[in-house]
């Protein structure tokens, strides 16, 4: 009893305290999609303070890079400075419709919120994430269905050109080699400029022309597009 009163009252006074955080979590990532690819995931664990996208907010340049073009270096230079730590490209390149990256082991330390990206391909910059979830203290195992969103940097005009820099129109390519070509493109007249969910693509059904590259038939997609699930160890 004496033992109990003399650990109550060292965590009373601030001495003492159990562990608030997760220490190691296992996360896998299924893509739900079933014509479209992810370019390489981010999973990234940083403090409650951090965030890789928020909608409503205008894209930072690292988001930019990374739902245009795929590129991830710039947020994961970014979670690393700021003594996040991350898994990135835990599937070692695209992953594919119905495909899935699963035992991927983080170390949080005392991180205590977990964030999840990446491009979705064939689209101008649309992109699956999962924005500050607080990770459990609670061992066990949790599921979440994930959205993509649109950057809101670039116009969702469809047309496959070999784009993918920051800044410059166009869509990096179709992975599959299902797409089309000598589209017009088509008119997006959206003015909403910060990240916000994907209304989806539109495409169309001819190869050669048409207003889209993308095949309606095969890369249209409703939301949720990513399953994720995190074990609490």
């Amino acid at each position: 009893m004496k033992r109990t009163l003399v650990t109550a009252s060292l965590m009373a006074a601030g001495l003492f305290s159990l562990p608030t955080f997760a220490a190691d979590i296992e996360v896998s990532v299924t893509n739900l999609t079933h014509g479209n690819h992810f370019t390489p995931i981010l999973i990234a664990a940083h403090d409650a303070d951090s965030h890789l996208f928020q909608v409503g907010t205008e894209a930072s340049a690292a988001l930019q890079k990374m739902a245009e073009g795929g590129d991830i270096a710039d947020l994961d230079t970014a979670v690393t400075g700021n003594a996040g730590v991350t898994s990135a490209n835990p599937a070692m390149g695209l992953l594919a419709a119905g495909a899935n990256v699963s035992g991927v082991m983080l170390d949080t330390g005392d991180n205590t919120h977990l964030s999840i990206v990446a491009m979705v391909l064939p689209t101008n910059d649309a992109f699956m994430g999962l924005d500050a979830w607080e990770i459990p203290t609670e061992a066990g195992t949790y599921t979440m269905y994930v959205n993509a969103y649109d950057a809101g940097t670039e116009a969702n005009d469809e047309i496959i050109n070999g784009g993918g820099m920051s800044g410059v129109p166009g869509i990096p390519a179709a992975p599959s080699g299902d797409g089309g070509a000598n589209g017009t493109g088509v008119m997006d007249n959206s003015d909403n400029s910060n990240v916000h969910t994907h209304p989806g693509v539109l495409g169309d059904m001819d190869p050669a022309g048409g207003m889209s590259d993308l095949d309606s038939r095969v890369h249209r997609w409703l939301n949720p597009v990513a399953k994720v699930v995190v074990t609490v160890k």
